[in-house]
């Protein structure tokens, strides 16, 4: 069998109603168009698994190929406990307009009403237009009657927790955490596989058809989690050539890389494969005696579990959010 490499994956675009155009404009990204809302950089969601571009596994997709290395692609551990399908959902997002107000379920949910995996998510703030806000969470205590109450006067933006954000910002959205992501705003977004939503508010907008979408309400209200939270942003402290835990769960751990001289990094100790996002800057990545890749702001690789000693050299001083499942 082959030896395994650093793979890159061909992105799935998605047009949105709110989608814009920092896809094509500040990534790049072949194909985006001004409504692109999202770049599927790593997915193996039903019907929408990403195909390898690079390598002599190209035009295989990522379960095809996770079906014949297993462990040696995921990590044994990974493996075991997810089975051959790849359990994290790796995305961009352009939010030209605000997104619906959503929640998602957690795993028992989930899996109680779709037979899935529920969704815990997190997402660094990569650009920010002048005035940009997310909605995480409720400005006050919150039960679901009185969530209900709101929702049907019309009025449930009065109740959530509005937060200005800047480039660097990061929040973690635990299942059950109400969200939007206000216009202005491209984001990483690591999360569980899985693509369902419950849309609690729309902002009363239709479509091109004049019709409103569909809303979720009464299974968003089961699956929202009104436990008080005191602060919803996550804090970290920067430091140049170092790696930064930013969010550490028990679905994925996230890491921010900033260099801007070569680092080796040995990934000896995690069963796991490695995401390399890279969101500022270029890196040359090079697998101890491998072919080296080189990746820039907006392009995604996936490591495999198997490939242990990597080198990262910067073309200029770089960012790369580092993703795995510890």
């Amino acid at each position: 069998m082959n030896q395994l490499y650093p793979i890159r994956f061909r992105p799935i675009l998605k047009d949105m109603i709110w989608g814009g155009s920092k896809l094509r404009k500040i990534f790049g990204k072949p194909g985006a168009t001004d409504k692109s809302g999202e770049s599927w950089e790593i997915s193996d969601v039903k019907n929408n698994s990403s195909v390898v571009e690079n390598g002599f596994l190209a035009g295989n997709t990522l379960g095809e190929i996770a079906e014949i290395y297993m462990g040696d692609l995921l990590g044994d551990k990974v493996y075991e406990r997810f089975g051959q399908q790849f359990p994290l959902l790796i995305k961009y997002i352009d939010a030209n307009d605000k997104l619906s107000i959503q929640v998602h379920p957690d795993d028992k949910m989930a899996y109680e009403k779709h037979k899935s995996y529920g969704k815990s998510e997190m997402w660094y703030v990569v650009q920010a237009e002048p005035g940009a806000k997310l909605i995480v969470g409720f400005n006050k205590t919150i039960d679901a009657d009185t969530c209900l109450q709101h929702l049907n006067s019309n009025t449930l933006p009065e109740i959530l927790n509005f937060e200005d954000v800047k480039a660097g910002d990061v929040f973690y959205l635990p299942a059950g955490r109400i969200h939007a992501i206000g216009e202005g705003l491209l984001i990483a977004e690591i999360q569980q596989t899985s693509d369902i939503t419950y849309r609690i508010f729309d902002w009363n907008r239709t479509d091109a058809q004049g019709k409103p979408r569909e809303l979720h309400t009464e299974l968003a209200l089961q699956a929202i989690d009104f436990s008080p939270v005191k602060d919803f942003k996550t804090s970290y402290k920067n430091k140049l050539n170092h790696t930064v835990e930013l969010v550490k769960c028990e679905y994925f751990t996230t890491n921010l890389i900033e260099l801007d001289q070569t680092l080796e990094k040995d990934y000896e100790s995690i069963d796991s494969f490695v995401i390399y996002m890279c969101i500022e800057g270029q890196v040359i990545v090079k697998p101890y005696d491998q072919d080296s890749i080189t990746i820039k702001a907006g392009e995604t690789i996936l490591i495999p579990a198997v490939l242990k000693n990597i080198i990262i050299e910067p073309l200029t001083t770089t960012k790369i959010l580092e993703v795995y499942i510890d």
